[in-house]
């Protein structure tokens, strides 16, 4: 993009949309928000929020890092996270990775990123949990697209672990979604983890009362 210019005019032509469509939109959204979900994606540019789920301004509350990471030292998710189920009592999360994600391509290679080194780890670590699964897969772009997939499962497993998830789960039935999107097709993909059976055995450990 030459000129940002460009994209304020699109603001102003967006405003005058909005406002033809419902000449109290503004006033409404400025009165806060009580959003639904919480969505923790990748910062890819291919993958926008609201957008791809068909929703616009105050129906979710977004989270968005490299390769859709749910990392218990990062307190900024951590916060996001805290805030979005307990003070605004969404009723899904969705953690949503994508197909082509570069956070998960540059964790299979074994080279040095510098600061994207601790980072990546973690999904390195994905990859050493499910290495024989992942080992087996002999095409390099399903073995990349299954990592995609058990990048999200896991996120969404770190997620459960955290006291608010828990705490929300338990009192007024919080439901966890592990999503990918198709950047080849547009296409929303609900992976259906089954988190019960991947948690039966750890969950007393992390269970809080």
């Amino acid at each position: 993009m030459k000129n940002l210019d460009k994209v304020l005019e699109n603001n102003e032509k967006w405003i005058e949309e909005k406002l033809q469509t419902d000449p109290s939109f503004f006033n409404e959204l400025g009165k806060g928000q009580k959003p639904e979900i919480l969505y923790i994606g990748c910062s890819d540019s291919r993958v926008t929020a609201e957008e791809l789920m068909g929703l616009g301004p105050g129906d979710v509350f977004v989270h968005r890092n490299i390769a859709n990471m749910v990392i218990s030292i990062d307190l900024n998710a951590m916060s996001v996270i805290n805030y979005a189920v307990d003070h605004l009592k969404v009723n899904h999360v969705v953690v949503c990775g994508h197909y082509a994600c570069g956070g998960v391509k540059a964790a299979m290679q074994s080279a040095d990123l510098g600061i994207l080194n601790p980072w990546l780890r973690n999904i390195r670590d994905v990859y050493r949990i499910h290495s024989n699964e992942l080992n087996a897969i002999e095409d390099e772009d399903k073995k990349y697209d299954r990592l995609v997939e058990l990048n999200v499962q896991e996120q969404c497993v770190n997620l459960i672990k955290t006291a608010a998830v828990q705490k929300a789960y338990r009192d007024r039935g919080l439901k966890v979604h592990g999503w990918v999107f198709d950047v080849h097709t547009g296409k929303l993909i609900d992976l259906k983890i089954d988190f019960k059976g991947i948690l039966e055995n750890i969950m007393e450990i992390y269970h809080l009362d």
